[in-house]
């Protein structure tokens, strides 16, 4: 038996857990991460893509406090897209796929590169809580780590059960061992509930008829996550993604077996994530819809697997086969490997604070999906968040505390400590009430002051310093700079499409013109300077005046809510509003609400409805 002390001890190398040793190491702390043997560091079990609505926001937030997450998945990235690109840019999110090998690879490298952490592979068997920000932790083989704090971020592992069909396996993923139960491991806490997730089978590539599907080519005007990187770089060869459907005999098919879907015959007891819904919801959820996209997602330019996003999946084998082999391009699709569902323990994270931080045991920390949630993004940002405050405290500094104003950090805390969540929980823009300013193009300017608290002076802090002085510069030329009306001036803004001038117009008003393009038209009148800066800052100050208006309405907005709590509302009236969505009218028929206070305090309702409300009863 050896024994060994560190400063903090993280159980689990998944996203939450690779993202909190890195901000402990770099902060300059000593720390143990405990992966389990046989997993693979960062592992992408389901979809391996990073990003996404209201993700992608997160995912810049994660890489502007210093986090791993943006780095790598750059590094790895082999097909790039924006989404909602038709709509405007407060809701645009950035969405990566990587190689899913490749991805784990980088994670490894830069953790090994940092000598204050110290990778242990090794099952853990007890967390023992001895005394406040006092633990010692038990491998397996029986060697004891002693620590002044514990994270654990033992994700989907936690007790966790394999179904395919009547098959129950005990793991975290497929052909994984799994961790025991919460109450053998850390005896001074209980898991609250069983949740559950699910991931479709894989493809072999060389099987699939790629002439019958669509083409989704990889977007090259999608900008990294890395803000050390260049703008539209890519470290590697782009790869086509293709789409194809479910169809009328593929949903027949999922239907007639409902008997024996561990899903519907109550042999899975955990709950499931609601915006990621297995093929199974679908089919019975929505009876009278047959056609739904499926993502056809290589895996990696090694790899000979696809991801066949859309079809998540618990049924049994031969159903699969055959519910798979009904779809176009699918007939001869051979199945590498098939799809499952996991139920896995969580606990009740309103124990924690903001910090993520136990309210009754000092020193242990609770990230990633123990704690309710979905998604790698939503993990990794538990991850920083722990690993910046276990850290904080032990150096007897006071905790960063993420507002819900100006980050979705801050959004995805304070959800998630607020309420025990009836569901896994995913991050939305829709669940931020200041979206308008919550925008991917202005991380750094909402960041900045956060990675400030922390006093560590890398290269991201100089990269930092130096684009708030050249935002702040360039925001001061766009509302000092002014054309006039001349014949020279009404000449360019016909060739340019700006529009009718009648007298003195500034830079800044021409931004906000409605038919104009903010970020273009910006980059126009700076190459017109001849003067060359960052893309990144001319896009987020273009962004931003264009904003602006709205954003002070909204900011407007914000700080009435406390003042509505005493308004008596109808119910019925909002409940039969269609810009609500419709979890939140079936959430407010349930509850039948008859104050604004009541309304808000509804486990579930949006921040997006409660804002849209407040506006009506203005």
């Amino acid at each position: 038996m050896e024994k060994s002390t560190f400063d903090i001890v993280v159980v689990g190398a998944g996203h939450a857990g690779i993202e909190a040793a890195w901000m402990v190491g770099n902060i300059g702390l000593k720390v143990a991460l405990i992966n389990l043997p046989g997993v693979q560091i960062a592992e992408t079990p389901c979809n391996p893509a990073i990003g996404g609505v209201g993700k992608g926001q997160l995912v810049r937030e994660i890489d502007a406090m210093g986090g791993l997450m943006g780095k790598i998945t750059d590094l790895s990235a082999i097909h790039y897209k924006v989404l909602n690109e038709s709509k405007g840019y407060a809701v645009q999110s950035t969405r990566v796929q990587v190689d899913k090998e490749r991805y784990s690879v980088f994670a490894e490298k830069f953790l090994r590169e940092n000598k204050n952490i110290s990778i242990i592979s090794a099952k853990v068997v007890k967390i023992n809580y001895i005394a406040a920000d006092c633990f010692e932790i038990r491998l397996e083989n029986n060697d004891l780590i002693s620590s002044k704090a514990a994270i654990v971020c033992t994700g989907t592992f936690l007790n966790g059960k394999l179904h395919i069909g009547a098959e129950q396996i005990p793991g975290g993923v497929f052909g994984c061992d799994r961790s025991d139960s919460l109450i053998s491991i850390c005896p001074v806490i209980e898991a609250s509930k069983r949740f559950k997730t699910g991931t479709p089978a894989r493809i072999c590539k060389s099987s699939i008829n790629w002439s019958k599907l669509e083409k989704q080519n990889s977007e090259p005007t999608a900008q990294n996550f890395h803000i050390l990187h260049n703008d539209f770089e890519r470290f590697n060869q782009q790869i086509t993604c293709y789409l194809t459907r479910t169809n009328q005999r593929t949903m027949e098919i999922i239907r007639r077996n409902r008997n024996i879907a561990p899903l519907y015959n109550g042999q899975i007891k955990g709950i499931g994530p609601r915006y990621c819904p297995s093929i199974e919801d679908k089919a019975f959820r929505y009876q009278d819809r047959n056609e739904h996209h499926i993502f056809l997602e290589m895996e990696g330019h090694e790899l000979d697997s696809v991801y066949p996003n859309g079809i998540s999946t618990s049924l049994p084998k031969e159903v699969q086969n055959e519910f798979i082999h009904s779809i176009v391009g699918l007939e001869d699709a051979q199945i590498l490997k098939y799809g499952y569902a996991v139920e896995y323990d969580v606990v009740d994270p309103t124990v924690l604070n903001f910090g993520l931080g136990h309210k009754d045991f000092h020193g242990l920390y609770f990230a990633g999906q123990i704690n309710g949630t979905s998604g790698y993004e939503e993990a990794a940002a538990q991850g920083v968040i722990s690993g910046i405050n276990a850290s904080l405290k032990i150096l007897n500094k006071a905790p960063i505390i993420f507002s819900r104003n100006d980050c979705y950090l801050g959004v995805l805390i304070e959800d998630i400590i607020t309420n025990d969540r009836d569901e896994p929980y995913r991050l939305f823009t829709a669940r931020a009430e200041n979206r308008l300013f919550i925008r991917e193009d202005n991380t750094i300017n909402r960041m900045h002051c956060y990675r400030e608290k922390l006093g560590l002076h890398q290269d991201i802090d100089q990269f930092q310093n130096n684009y708030i002085n050249y935002f702040n510069l360039l925001e001061e030329f766009a509302e000092s700079y002014f054309f006039k009306s001349n014949d020279l001036i009404m000449h360019k803004f016909n060739n340019n499409g700006y529009g009718v001038i009648d007298a003195r117009l500034s830079l800044s008003e021409l931004l906000k013109r409605a038919h104009l393009d903010p970020v273009k038209t910006l980059s126009q009148e700076i190459s017109d300077q001849l003067v060359k800066i960052d893309y990144k800052i001319i896009k987020s100050v273009a962004i931003s005046q264009k904003y602006r208006g709205y954003i002070t309405k909204a900011n407007n907005e914000f700080e009435n809510l406390n003042k509505l709590d005493a308004l008596k509302i109808n119910w019925k009236l909002i409940a039969e509003n269609e810009r609500i969505s419709n979890e939140c009218r079936q959430r407010i028929i349930k509850t039948k609400p008859e104050s604004f206070s009541q309304l808000r305090r509804i486990n579930g309702i949006r921040p997006a409805t409660i804002a849209y409300v407040a506006t009506m009863y203005n």
